[in-house]
């Protein structure tokens, strides 16, 4: 038995340095002559821009979708790849920087430019994937990038769009349709296996309320509708995202010893933990969000402005 138990154990998911640093760990088992210069940049590039430090744009002012999102999309989607690998899906050089590169970049459609001062990024929840389709294409212009390299990881970004129909994407091959399947899947499993989910809910409905998403009637209706979102979030990935969610176990099992899917079982946590508030503490049910921290920012008292009034809106309901 391994002496890893707990998911958010295994590595340090808050440093980005060091999950990027397990990725790169990961291609160099799956693709040992994979030329990561390109990863490299990105990561530089992207990091930079969620931090407010890329020219010609804001610092990230979504709470739910931060940076941290972003990486824990990116290690899900390296896991897979691995996992895939253990089943002779042996992903090429090419695919497998690719589709890692486009995970780096596929929620880059919540930050705003410069020029945006009103709200938050929040505001672009219904159509951020085509506003991270649009921010590749300007990256990848300004670098100098092949233009078949762009439309690979655009495809690929597509597949996080939960409205997309994945069998209308026209993907260039079987290998680059399983990376799509792959990143719709990442970007799902990455953000509901967080140890934090539960209480970064909150921060999630608070971007649909600015973005004016409809379906959700207040804080509570969207905790209440979580537990379905999970067993629609199964469907989709066994049906048009291929089940490569399959693939984690066999992850898990090869690179830290554990035969389960810690990925799965810690979601099913999460989820059975909700159920069990919204059962017996409905009514206080901020107080029993998994209080580590985040949640108190629901509650604080605060005369800051910063994050475009996100803090203000937090406290409004």
């Amino acid at each position: 038995m391994s002496k890893w138990e707990k998911f958010e154990d295994l590595i340090p998911v808050d440093d980005p340095q060091a999950v990027f640093e397990e990725v790169r760990r990961m291609v160099a088992v799956t693709n040992g002559q994979a030329n990561l210069r390109l990863l490299c940049k990105v990561f530089e590039d992207v990091f930079k821009l969620f931090r407010g430090e890329y020219p010609g744009y804001q610092k990230c002012n979504t709470l739910y979708h931060d940076f941290k999102h972003t990486t824990d999309c990116l290690l899900a989607m390296a896991r897979l790849i691995h996992g895939a690998s253990l089943n002779g899906l042996t992903l090429p050089d090419r695919d497998v920087i690719l589709g890692l590169t486009a995970a780096l970049f596929h929620d880059s459609g919540y930050i705003q430019g410069d020029d945006d001062q009103e709200g938050t990024g929040a505001k672009y929840t219904l159509v951020h994937v085509e506003r991270s389709v649009a921010f590749m294409e300007k990256y990848f212009h300004q670098a100098g990038l092949p233009l078949r390299d762009l439309n690979y990881c655009q495809c690929c970004v597509r597949c996080t769009g939960l409205e997309v129909k994945i069998g209308g994407i026209p993907f260039e091959s079987a290998h680059h349709q399983a990376v799509g399947w792959m990143l719709g899947t990442a970007d799902l499993l990455g953000q509901m296996a967080d140890r934090n989910y539960l209480e970064r809910l909150p921060f999630l409905y608070q971007e649909f309320k600015e973005a004016h998403v409809p379906g959700f009637e207040c804080e509570l209706d969207l905790l209440r509708k979580t537990p379905a979102f999970w067993e629609f979030t199964q469907f989709r990935m066994a049906s048009e995202l291929g089940n490569v969610a399959r693939y984690m176990r066999d992850h898990f099992r090869e690179w830290w010893g554990l035969n389960r899917d810690l990925n799965r079982e810690t979601i099913e946590g999460n989820i059975a933990y909700l159920k069990f508030v919204l059962e017996h503490h409905e009514s206080e049910y901020r107080k029993y969000l998994r209080p580590r921290g985040l949640i108190k920012i629901l509650s604080k008292n605060t005369k800051s402005q910063g994050n475009k009034g996100m803090q203000a809106a937090l406290l409004a309901d």
